[in-house]
């Protein structure tokens, strides 16, 4: 059976976006962001959009899901599933191939086991209930819970919040699921060692920073995007609000955003180890192999499973 599309994943900085679009020129494919924040228009420096990466040798790779809903949308994993699929119908029925290329384990997850998800309403019970909760408290809570396909990459505890609430409407609710399809997709996972990840995370922030993040949040307040809702983004959004709104020092913000994304690409990890002990075969291939090398592995695998 011929795959339906390749998917490519990886921990931030792991160098997937560039292999994606490399590879997509190389077999006429259009992407499929499979990220949770390079949705949202305007953040484009803390989400890492990087959107130059998508042009090779002056071709233009077309790409989906980005820049698709307004900063302070709480865009979700069951609005993923369907801009995924309306996205995909779209690129096969130009003829073209289709690689979902990110870094957000429960979205690609989702898509890859078909997984019959429903949009979850707000429980302000709940909410009330957990909100006194730190973040590994609630982290532990969640934990508990077996439907492994609805919890989240939390590093908020806005996020662990909601992923608590998403799990027990699953519990005490009887819902139709929606059909999804059963895809077969070639799964490239890129492995970058800790210490080259470490390197690549500390050196990208840097730049980041010198380009302008910090004015990047200034402009989302500034436009009326409240700070709450910025942090609830986590990551650059949450500790640059922070520094914005006075909260933290420049140098507490650096060493505390450095920090938590180091932690963020280990969670991302751990999630796609977990991926493959739920039955999904992931071939993991070198960061460090050359770019040409990397593409002529995974056209070398096309070719074998058609073979």
């Amino acid at each position: 059976m011929a795959y339906d599309f390749i998917t490519i994943l990886g921990p931030t900085a792991s160098g997937k976006t560039v292999l994606a679009v490399s590879l997509a020129k190389a077999i006429d494919a259009e992407i499929i962001s499979g990220d949770s924040r390079q949705v949202y228009r305007g953040m484009d420096l803390g989400t890492g959009k990087d959107l130059d990466d998508y042009v090779v040798d002056g071709y233009h790779v077309p790409y989906h899901l980005i820049d698709i809903v307004d900063p302070g949308y709480k865009y979700n994993v069951f609005e993923f599933q369907r801009d995924f699929l309306n996205a995909f119908e779209d690129i096969r029925n130009r003829d073209k191939k289709v690689i979902l290329c990110g870094g957000t384990g429960m979205y690609i997850e989702s898509v890859l086991k078909g997984y019959r998800l429903i949009p979850v309403p707000e429980n302000k019970e709940l909410r009330e209930s957990l909100s006194s909760k730190s973040l590994d408290e609630l982290t532990d809570i969640l934990s508990r819970y077996k439907k492994l396909h609805n919890s989240t990459d939390v590093d908020t505890v806005k996020r662990a919040i909601r992923a608590i609430e998403i799990e027990e409407y699953y519990l005490s609710n009887d819902v139709d699921e929606r059909p999804f399809p059963n895809y077969n997709s070639l799964i490239i996972g890129v492995d970058i060692s800790r210490e080259l990840r470490r390197e690549k995370i500390s050196r990208r922030l840097r730049q980041r920073l010198d380009e302008g993040m910090v004015d990047e949040v200034r402009r989302l307040l500034d436009s009326g995007i409240s700070a709450e809702d910025l942090i609830y983004y986590g990551l650059e959004y949450k500790y640059l609000t922070l520094y914005v709104t006075g909260e933290l020092s420049y140098d507490d913000m650096c060493s505390q955003l450095e920090i938590a994304i180091h932690q963020f690409a280990k969670r991302q990890m751990t999630w796609f180890r977990g991926m493959e002990r739920r039955g999904i075969s992931i071939s993991w291939i070198n960061a460090e192999w050359s770019l040409q090398h990397k593409i002529d592995v995974v056209l070398g695998l096309l070719d074998n499973h058609v073979g």
